[in-house]
Order: structure tokens, then C-alpha cells, then sequence
């Protein structure tokens, strides 16, 4: 007794052998495994000079510890690299879980649009919030800001 199964339906069907044109799954794939990577030494890099090579450890983290460290081009580089792969990461497999679910060309197509914008906005607002951080803001009133202030 033999049974025979039926080819599943997909909701986003894998690519043709005619077609021609980049491969975005493919790029998709290999992004997400290079990311991973990149990620991976990017966070425990952070993990690391934070938590275990910082004298004091993580009672040293403060308002004036990220200050000062977010005033340092080379963590302010860092820690947007960081960002941008991390929502570049899961915002592409966002992408992929809604074209393995969901079978309505509609609401696939508007599922897909707000993780694009939920993407651009993310990094568009962390990016200009890291590169303009500044703890110790000229015009504000001296009450409202941290001791460390006061002494710059």
C-alpha cells in the first residue's frame, strides 16, 4: 500500500529555473549567516567592555558611563554597526516568516510594507540618536542635569 503526498501550496513559491534576475532569497540566506556572525562579536564586544573590563563592572554603568562612552567615535561606530545589523537581522526574518505564512497576496504585501518601515525608522531614529547624544545639553537648566555636568 503506497501513499502518495501532494505538493505542498506554498504561500511564496521557491524560485524558477528561467527566471532571471538577482537571487533575493539567496541573498536573504546568506545575509542572515554573515550577520549572525558579525553580530555575535559585535554583542559579546559589548558585553565584554561593559560588564567585564570596565573597573567597577556593572555597578560603574551609569548615565555618565554611557555619556562617556557614546562621546568615543569608535563606540558610537560600534554600537550603530550593532544596530543596524540587529534590526536588518530581524527584520529579514520577519520577511521570511510572513512569506512562509501568510497566503494572501494583500496582506502579505502590507505585513512585508510595515517591517520595511518599522526597519527604516528604527534606524533612522537610533542612528540619529547615537551620533547626536550629548549628556550635558548647553542651553538646560543646571538643576535638571547630572552631577558630572557640572563639572565639565
Amino acid at each position: 500500500m503506497s501513499v502518495t503526498i501532494e505538493s505542498p501550496n506554498y504561500a511564496y513559491p521557491a524560485r524558477s529555473k528561467g527566471r532571471r534576475g538577482p537571487n533575493l532569497e539567496k541573498a536573504g540566506w546568506i545575509f542572515m549567516r554573515a550577520s549572525g556572525v558579525v553580530l555575535i562579536v559585535l554583542i559579546f564586544g559589548h558585553l565584554g567592555y561593559n560588564l567585564l573590563w570596565t573597573p567597577g563592572g556593572i555597578h560603574a554603568i551609569d548615565f555618565g558611563f554611557v555619556g562617556g562612552k557614546l562621546a568615543q567615535p569608535f563606540w558610537q561606530w560600534w554600537d550603530v554597526l550593532m544596530l543596524w545589523l540587529a534590526i536588518l537581522h530581524g527584520s529579514n526574518g520577519m520577511r521570511t516568516i510572513v512569506n512562509d505564512y501568510v497566503h494572501k497576496p494583500k496582506v502579505r504585501a502590507l505585513a512585508l510594507g510595515a517591517i520595511g518601515i518599522a526597519a527604516v525608522l528604527l534606524i533612522l531614529l537610533g542612528t540619529l540618536i547615537t551620533f547626536t547624544f550629548h549628556p550635558c545639553p548647553e542651553a538646560a537648566d543646571p538643576a535638571l542635569l547630572p552631577s558630572f555636568c557640572a563639572s565639565l
